[in-house]
C-alpha cells in the first residue's frame, strides 16, 4: 500500500511539472530599505516563485521543455509597516526555431506598484474578485506574458489570456491602487492591456506573429526570407506610427526588439536598410545610435 501512494505521488508530480506553463526566476531587490532583517524579503521571493512557478494559469500541458522562459525583478523602495512601494520588471522570450537562441518577446517596467504583504501570508489568487494587489499585479502579468508568448506562435492566439488579464484590471479599478485606471497616465497596466484587446492596435498582433513565425524562425532555412519579414513587420508597425505616432505598443516593441533587430540586420546577407532605418529611427528616436549601427 506505501508503495502505491509512493507510485501515486511520483504520477502527481510528474503530471504539476507537465501542466506547469512558465519558468520564472524572481528576484526580489531590498537594497534600498534600511534595516538589516531581510528575512521578509527571501520569504516573499519564496513565495512568488511558488505563486507563479507552481501553478497552474491554463488547462494547457506544457512539457518542461515547452515551459515559458521569463524573469521578474521585483525592487523595493520603501517599506512602512507591512506596505510596499517600488517597481517591477517583467521579461520573457521564447525559443527561435531549430535554434538555441532565445528571443525576447516582452520586457516592461511597472513603476505603480504598492502593495501590502505579511510574512508566510499565502498567496491566492482569486478569479472572480479582488483580494490583493500584490497577486493582482502578478496574477495580470502572468496572463499577459502568456498571450504575448501565444501570439508569436498562432494569430491572435493570445486572446483568451489578455481576457483573463483585463478582467483582473476590471476587478482592481475600485483598489485605490495605481495603475489599473485610464486616469492613472499612459505607462499602465490598464493601457497595456486596452491597447492589446483594442482593434485599433490589431495590426500591431500580426505584426508580433508575423516577425517571429515568418522572420526570425525561417532564419535557419533562408536567411535572406527571413529577413525580408522582419523587414515587412516592421513596416507594418511605421503604419500604425502613421497613425499614432505615440502609440504605448511600439515603445513595448522596441524595448523588447530593438537589440535584435540591429544584431539581425548587421549580419549576412547583405539587404538595402536604408528605408528601415529611417523607418526605425522616426518610430524609436530615443534608440538612434542603435540604428545608425546597422550598416
Amino acid at each position: 500500500m506505501r508503495k502505491l501512494l509512493f507510485i501515486f505521488a511520483l504520477l502527481l508530480v510528474a503530471f504539476q511539472v507537465k501542466a506547469q506553463e512558465l519558468n520564472c526566476t524572481i528576484s526580489v531587490n531590498s537594497d534600498k530599505i534600511p534595516g538589516s532583517n531581510k528575512q521578509v524579503f527571501k520569504t516573499l521571493e519564496t513565495s512568488l516563485n511558488e505563486f507563479i512557478n507552481q501553478k497552474r494559469w491554463t488547462n494547457l500541458n506544457y512539457k518542461p521543455q515547452e515551459r515559458i522562459g521569463c524573469n521578474l525583478t521585483l525592487t523595493l523602495l520603501e517599506r512602512d509597516g507591512d506596505t510596499f512601494k517600488g517597481h517591477i520588471q517583467i521579461q520573457s522570450s521564447r525559443p527561435v526555431f531549430n535554434s538555441t537562441y532565445l528571443t525576447p518577446v516582452f520586457n516592461f517596467k511597472d513603476s505603480n506598484f504598492t502593495f501590502n504583504y505579511t510574512e508566510y501570508a499565502p498567496l491566492l489568487y482569486n478569479a472572480t474578485a479582488f483580494e490583493s494587489n500584490l497577486v493582482s499585479v502578478i496574477s495580470f502579468y502572468v496572463y499577459t506574458v502568456l498571450g504575448m508568448d501565444a501570439d508569436t506562435f498562432t494569430l491572435n492566439g493570445g486572446t483568451s489570456y489578455y481576457t483573463q488579464a483585463q478582467d483582473i484590471v476590471v476587478q482592481a479599478q475600485q483598489s485605490g491602487y495605481l495603475g489599473w485606471n485610464q486616469n492613472d497616465g499612459t505607462n499602465t497596466r490598464f493601457t497595456l492591456i486596452d491597447n492589446l484587446l483594442s482593434p485599433t492596435y490589431s495590426l500591431f498582433r500580426s505584426t508580433m506573429y508575423n516577425y517571429h513565425i515568418k522572420g526570425l524562425d525561417y532564419l535557419i532555412k533562408d536567411k535572406k526570407s527571413g529577413k525580408n519579414e522582419i523587414a515587412k513587420s516592421i513596416l507594418d508597425l511605421k503604419s500604425i506610427y502613421d497613425n499614432r505616432p505615440n502609440a504605448f505598443l511600439l515603445r513595448v516593441f522596441m524595448d523588447s526588439k530593438a537589440d535584435e533587430i540591429v544584431q539581425t540586420f548587421s549580419d549576412g546577407p547583405y539587404m538595402d536598410v536604408f528605408k528601415l532605418k529611417e523607418d526605425l529611427l522616426k518610430m524609436s528616436p530615443l534608440n538612434s545610435s542603435k540604428w545608425n549601427s546597422i550598416k
